[in-house]
């Protein structure tokens, strides 16, 4: 019995295509990754992807890919999610960073919330959700179990055509004690977007616009007490229990991070692929004046980056495994300190591809290659300013290592 089968049984919807399978999903994601790249420029000018690609990404089920079975998604995980995304930024690094971090935190919701909340959250089936983890506005409580909540969260990377938003706030604790954050979700029609996003010196169609709540009346069960990085699963999460996937048990902040990973792995290998074409079709600068496709130095770079992207690759594959095993084994097994560990693979990946593009490929394809515009300038770009984003550039960076060693030797 198929998949889709079991679950027209239970009387839960079919997804459009209860007959797709992960490797056709990832093949149509291939498939318009090509048509992305002459719309790179465009994409920038707008800030956010155009509305004909969001339509494409609905129509080929990519918002659906993490949403649970239950409620008409393809379920199809983690690996598969991965590869879509990568594929996608691998054709315009700012549609794959646009697209994953608006559809992702399906996982995450999926994961966290109760049943009678998920009900409500994914009814549409589709589920675009920007998520941010620094704390704003504030939260009141409106009298009748649920809270009043006002600000703005800025960095909420794929805002323009969002179904929800996931945020945090601080929330007043016992007297004399610090606040607690708290993770919300506000569906669309409680919040509005803004219009600042653009400026930045890479990532510049990521749609990472603010969000920004008046007097949001958030219902209780759609309110948690708990930071999403720093959250707990070893006790058990109720999409474990909810659903037939183990992965609605793992880690948020490990998935999180390992977001980064496949990301940088899919925009290395579209600065390759430009560096490939500058080959075929330029000569060396200096004599003898030959294709630099027959240039020995041309030939060590490409293939000292390609062995760069393919480990990063393989690395963060391998970890995604590692992720999906750790949640097929009782919650307990999913430690703080695996958590680390997995992120920590991440970091790597992402430095192997930035190596790969900044210490290889970017000073030998030619100043004419990188103008403002052009892809390996635009990759350049747009991985220099994923080095700012909060979870490379200061969790994985400084804080993990030291957590890793304390979760280890349960030290100070």
């Amino acid at each position: 019995m198929t998949a889709a089968a079991r679950v027209e049984e239970q009387g839960f919807p079919l997804p459009p295509e209860p007959g797709l399978t992960p490797a056709e999903i990832i093949a149509r994601a291939e498939a318009i990754a090509l048509t992305l790249v002459p719309r790179q420029a465009e994409t920038e000018e707008r800030t956010y992807y155009a509305l004909d690609t969001h339509e494409r990404f609905t129509r080929a089920g990519f918002y659906r890919i993490l949403v649970p079975r239950r409620y008409g998604g393809y379920e199809f995980g983690v690996e598969t999610f991965a590869r879509v995304a990568m594929a996608l930024a691998r054709g315009c690094p700012s549609t794959g960073w646009m697209y994953q971090f608006g559809a992702a935190h399906a996982l995450a919701v999926a994961t966290l919330f109760g049943a009678r909340a998920q009900d409500e959250l994914f009814a549409g089936g589709d589920f675009i959700c920007p998520a941010t983890v620094a704390p704003s506005g504030t939260a009141e409580p409106d009298g009748d179990g649920g809270w009043l909540v006002n600000g703005t969260w800025a960095y909420c990377s794929g805002a323009p055509y969002a179904t929800h938003f996931l945020g945090h706030t601080l929330v007043a604790s016992e007297e004399g004690a610090p606040p607690e954050p708290m993770l919300f979700i506000a569906p669309r029609e409680l919040w509005r977007l803004g219009s600042d996003w653009g400026g930045q010196l890479g990532l510049k169609g990521s749609g990472s616009h603010s969000i920004t709540l008046d007097n949001a009346r958030i219902p209780g069960d759609f309110a948690l007490d708990m930071h999403l990085s720093r959250h707990s699963v070893t006790g058990g999460t109720p999409g474990r229990t909810l659903h037939r996937s183990p992965e609605y048990g793992g880690g948020p902040l490990s998935f999180m991070l390992l977001e980064l990973g496949f990301l940088a792995v899919g925009m290395a290998k579209g600065a390759l692929d430009a560096y490939e074409e500058l080959m075929r079709s330029r000569n060396t600068l200096f004599p003898p004046i030959v294709s630099r496709v027959d240039d020995p130095d041309y030939q060590f770079r490409y293939g000292e980056a390609t062995g760069m992207i393919a480990a990063a690759e393989a690395a963060i594959m391998n970890a995604l495994r590692q992720w999906s095993d750790l949640c097929a084994l009782e919650p307990a097994a999913f430690t703080r300190q695996e958590e680390l560990r997995l992120a920590l693979i991440s970091r790597e990946a992402v430095r192997l591809s930035w190596r790969a593009v900044e210490g290889q490929l970017f000073p030998t394809a030619g100043s004419s290659s990188v103008r403002h515009g052009e892809r390996v300038e635009r990759v350049w770009r747009d991985m220099s300013m994923m080095h700012s984003h909060a979870g490379l550039g200061v969790f994985l960076t400084n804080l993990a290592n030291r957590e890793l060693a304390r979760a280890r030797f349960d030290a100070a």
